[in-house]
């Protein structure tokens, strides 16, 4: 784990607020768009005034590279009846973060990115029980806006980190682990004999998904761009790594399989492996495709199944943790296997929270592998 020093910012302070998306703007492919202006203006929520403070965030008023990450102040104020303020102490990079920067998913301009952190309470909306000031939790999904130092959420959106897991190591685990959890135990259930293919094996959650369904008994095959990647995903248990820059993946899961094919596909790449990993299932084999890093997948005609009779599905995290209990379950099994050593996260690099822009262009440009972590920088 590499840890960086932080310095504090003295910027201006700016009369601003901390925005939330449109409610579902993570979940689907498909969004309502939203107009937008040369300069938007900031629509302010909810803030007491009396108790609002300034606090520093990353905050994006035109889709694109990394540069249109800004650093500037917004004002938080204190949270309403159910809710709680939190004050991150680390907060989660995942490429959905990338997507919404780019506009790929859709949320009105502009916004605060970011849909992980762990951090302290310190403040509770009135009436509100079960949490108190000085609680140390953890949120992944919605409400977009993790990329500042503070954040008002739902109380119902938190859950308790335990003692035993760092902040560090959480804000990594969270939206990773919960996203390992779902694909491998409910939207596809891995059992042992199962033979199963993980695109881009040495990433953060490519990584949970090689070590998870090599405890659950499956042959794990993974694709990866480099021998350092192949190693470190051997590491993770992946059975079967396949360098895709120097072997074609689809010829060489035959083999390994013996002509058969694997039962499910989870598929984080899109377009550049859509088609290969089709070619890659068994017969009624699940294609579980969950991310599109070289981008959006082109239409699909239904009758392309049919050879094989497949299964074609693109999930998202927030329909399996739709309920509280569904999310608190989630999250235990994930906190318990990192506990027992089934899971061993990688945080392979952290930069302060200014430095979110540097952050995303070497997410982007691979020079990272496993999980990287923001940190504020008044931390």
């Amino acid at each position: 784990m590499i840890l960086h020093n932080h310095h504090l910012h003295k910027l201006c302070f700016r009369r601003t607020s901390i925005l939330s998306p449109p409610s579902g703007a993570c979940i689907s492919s498909s969004f309502t768009n939203f107009h937008r202006q040369s300069k938007p203006k900031p629509k302010p929520i909810r803030v007491c005034r009396a108790f609002a403070s300034m606090v520093k965030a990353i905050r994006v008023y035109e889709h694109g590279g990394p540069e249109v990450l800004k650093w500037e102040d917004v004002e938080v104020g204190e949270p309403g009846e159910g809710e709680v303020r939190v004050k991150h102490k680390a907060i989660g990079v995942n490429f959905i973060d990338v997507y919404f920067r780019k506009g790929v998913y859709k949320s009105e301009l502009p916004f605060i990115p970011g849909r992980e952190a762990v951090g302290v309470v310190t403040a509770v909306g009135p009436g509100l029980t079960g949490r108190k000031v000085g609680d140390l939790v953890a949120y992944a999904g919605n409400p977009m806006g993790s990329y500042s130092e503070e954040q008002i959420l739902s109380a119902n959106v938190v859950v308790s980190v335990p003692s035993t897991i760092d902040p560090i190591l959480g804000a990594a685990v969270m939206l990773k682990g919960m996203t390992a959890q779902f694909l491998l135990r409910n939207c596809f259930k891995v059992e042992p004999g199962h033979t199963i293919l993980v695109h881009a094996a040495a990433g953060g959650v490519g990584s949970l998904l090689c070590q998870w369904g090599n405890a659950l008994g499956a042959t794990v095959i993974g694709t990866v761009s480099t021998k350092e990647k192949a190693a470190q995903a051997s590491e993770d248990g992946c059975h079967h790594p396949i360098i895709y820059t120097q072997e074609n993946f689809v010829e060489r899961v035959k083999e390994i399989t013996k002509g058969q094919g694997v039962q499910v596909v989870y598929d984080s790449v899109g377009k550049d492996t859509f088609q290969g990993s089709l070619e890659c299932l068994a017969l009624r084999g699940y294609m579980v495709s969950f991310g599109q890093s070289s981008g959006v997948i082109d239409p699909v005609p239904l009758s392309l199944l049919a050879p094989k009779s497949l299964f074609l599905t693109r999930p998202s995290m927030m329909h399996y943790t739709a309920t509280r209990e569904e999310l608190l379950k989630t999250a235990a099994e994930v906190f318990a296997n990192v506990a027992s050593g089934i899971l061993k996260v990688r945080v392979t690099k952290t930069y302060p929270l200014s430095e979110a822009a540097k952050a995303h262009a070497d997410l982007e440009s691979r020079k990272t592998s496993g999980s990287i972590v923001l940190i504020p920088d008044n931390s």
